[in-house]
Formats: structure tokens, sequence, C-alpha cells
């Protein structure tokens, strides 16, 4: 690592401080005072780097010399900076003050990687960065920069997890993506996991076109691969496939639709004067006390709206044993399993930073964008879920030794 064995004589004449009236002026002023203090640091680092000093004899044989300068610009927070870079000639000088092929300071792309993470889109954080730093940075360069994510995304989505996992929840947020010269939709889906210190963690993220047993096979997949042992509950939407997905890789886990979904997907064709009454007798399917209540509730409810809404009344038979494995645990875990809420909640977060992008050039672009969303939100998640300690004896005394393992 380079080191300074000596302070820089970064002077500038006094009588040109005082002559300083303008903004411009003191502009100029810092501009100058800024390329005299990096260059004289490249020239120590050159220093280091040969072992010898300038026009020192005893570097006459040591099989590398000062091979002059290149030219470089660097963006910096009071605006563009021409430098002069020393070279040698072996062409084994490596600056450390400003990296090869850099030519941004690390706080502007920082800055940058900020305004993307907010949702800002490239052009207006072009002008942000021209606004604030006085620096031209273009759409592609912004892109490149935050291009650097795309390694953050790819270590995130490779780490270990935890070996059990109390409740997962899934879902996916629909984003229009340009693809093969067509604009069509696009879907994320995502997973939170609950360990058992009850603290909540997004698991992963996979995009996909469409969604089928085989996607939701490879995804829960890498949940296995990355060190996933168990699941004890996963709470989903009625996802294409997901039910047999979940049942191959996990045979253990029980499956609990979202129960909120399915009231939205029973009372979408009722007509508005009865759609009072229908979702008063709903609730009391859903409300019941135990399973045999609740069945005992469906039966009354098909009577009454069997004949108008049979396709209703259908889809709560036909999925009926993971609409209720809620009313198998007591009332800490029914709350927390019998809606995706939590990952419905990070979608409303994610749209939130994601709203001024109405279309993504590519699937990179829009992983980017809910990545650091993601990042966000998960900043906010540093206690574990209220409560936590009565929920986890209601899972012990439920799942046993599967809570310990």
């Amino acid at each position: 690592m380079f080191t300074m064995t000596e302070d820089p004589k970064i002077e500038l004449p006094e009588d040109q401080i005082r002559k300083i009236k303008t903004r411009e002026e003191l502009d100029d002023y810092f501009t100058r005072l800024y390329k005299q203090a990096v260059e004289s640091m490249l020239k120590a680092e050159m220093e280091e780097h040969l072992g010898y000093k300038k026009h020192d004899p005893t570097g006459n044989k040591s099989g590398n010399s000062r091979n002059g300068t290149s030219s470089k610009t660097l963006k910096t927070n009071i605006g563009e900076i021409p430098l002069e870079v020393p070279r040698d000639r072996n062409s084994s000088f490596e600056p450390v003050i400003v990296p090869k092929h850099q030519r941004m300071s690390s706080k502007i792309e920082s800055a940058i990687i900020t305004m993307y993470s907010k949702g800002m889109t490239t052009r207006d954080i072009g002008a942000t960065i021209e606004d604030i730093y006085g620096v031209q940075v273009s759409e592609s360069s912004i892109s490149s920069i935050t291009n650097a994510v795309l390694e953050d995304i790819k270590e995130w989505q490779q780490r270990p997890l935890d070996e059990v996992y109390f409740i997962v929840w899934m879902d996916g947020i629909v984003f229009k993506v340009r693809h093969n010269g067509k604009v069509i939709n696009k879907t994320i889906y995502l997973m939170i996991g609950v360990n058992r210190h009850g603290y909540k963690d997004v698991l992963g993220m996979w995009i996909n076109e469409t969604e089928s047993a085989s996607f939701w096979l490879n995804a829960l997949n890498d949940l296995k691969a990355r060190g996933v042992e168990d699941i004890l509950i996963t709470c989903t939407d009625n996802l294409a496939g997901i039910k047999q997905a979940i049942q191959a890789i996990f045979p253990f886990t029980i499956t609990q639709l979202c129960i909120v979904h399915q009231i939205r997907n029973s009372s979408r064709y009722v007509v508005w004067k009865e759609k009072k009454a229908f979702m008063a007798d709903l609730k009391t399917i859903y409300g019941a006390i135990n399973k045999e209540a609740a069945q005992d509730a469906l039966k009354a409810f098909e009577v009454k709206w069997g004949s108008k809404y049979a396709y209703a009344i259908k889809s709560w038979k036909e999925n009926w044993d993971y609409l209720t494995a809620y009313f198998e645990y007591p009332q800490e875990i029914r709350s927390l399993i019998y809606t995706t809420n939590p990952i419905e909640s990070l979608n409303s977060s994610i749209r939130k930073y994601t709203k001024a992008k109405s279309l993504f050039p590519d699937d990179q672009a829009t992983l980017k964008a809910v990545f650091l969303a993601i990042q966000n939100v998960q900043k906010k998640w540093k206690i574990p879920i209220r409560y936590w300690g009565q929920i986890y004896n209601q899972f012990v005394i439920n799942f046993e030794e599967r809570c310990r393992n």
C-alpha cells in the first residue's frame, strides 16, 4: 500500500489568494490547488515505486526509470481537473491516488449509485451531478458506474443462507422490460425468510417472463444449494406450479395460500350491490375458530351463493387444504402466515423507489434497480418480529426438533 514518506509541498503565491474577488476565481484557485496536490502525490508514488528519487544516479542500473507523463481529466466534486500522470518505462506503475482507467472521483460515483438506488433516472442523475459538482456525466457513463452493482448482486445472490427458516413468504413484482425489440412484462420473484431469531431477510430474487413449476424448482434448488435444509411454513399466492415445486424440494414444508389474495379473487366478479353481503359471508369461512367450523361455513356459503358464483366456491374447494393450513396453529403463528403482507409491503416499497422508471432497457437494469431498492428497505429491518419469543415457543411446540436443527 502506498504511504507518503513526507508531506508534498503545496504552495500558491499569497498575492494570488489576495486577488480572489469572484466565485469563478475561487473555483479556479481550488482547481489549481487540487491539481498541484494530486500531482505531487503521484510523483511521490512514482518515487516509492522506483525506489529512488528523480535524478538520483542509483537509478541508472535499476532496470526501470521515469518516462514522462500522460494527460488525464479527473471528474471531482470541485469540477474537472486536468492531471499529468507520471509513467515508467516498464509500464508497471499502478497509481493509488488516481487508479488507472478511473476518471471520476469515488465521491461522485457513490453519489450516482445512491441517486440510482432512490429511483432517479439516468437523465435526472446526470443533470443533478452537473448542478452539484459542475461536471457532465453521460447517461452511458452512469449506466457503466451502476453496473458495478451487478457484482454486488452476484455476490448477494450466492451468499450462504441459514439451515432453517421458520417462515418464507413468496411473491412476484411485474415490470415492463425491453426484450428483443419489444416491450414485455417480466416478473421479479422474491422470497423473504424469517430465521430462528425472528429477523427477516430477502433470500433472493429471480427474473423470468413466465412462472412455472420448473422455474420455482430452480429458485428453490438455489436456496438448497446455498445451505437451506428446511422451511417450516411457506406463504404464497396461488402461483403456477409453486405448490408442487415446494413439495418436491422441501417435502415436509407446510404451504399456506394467502387468504387476502383468495378473497380478492373470490369477490372479483361479484356485482356491487351484493358485494357487502358476499364479503360478510366469506369472512365466516376464513375467520372461523377452527378448520371444522370453516368447513361448515363453506357449506353454508355454497348453499347461498353457489348458483351465482360457482367459480368462487370451486376455488375454495380445490385449494382447501392449502387455504386452511393456518388453522392448525395458534393465533401467534396464524397472524404471520395467513397473508403475504410482509412481501406485499416490500413490493410496495420497491415500487416507490422505481416509480420513475416506467420502462427498463433490459433485465440487468431491472435487477439493479430492484436490488438497490431492497438494500434500502432492509436497512430498516434491524429488530426481530414483535413478540418473537412467544412465537418461537409456539413453533418449538408445533415443530419440535425441526426448530432446533
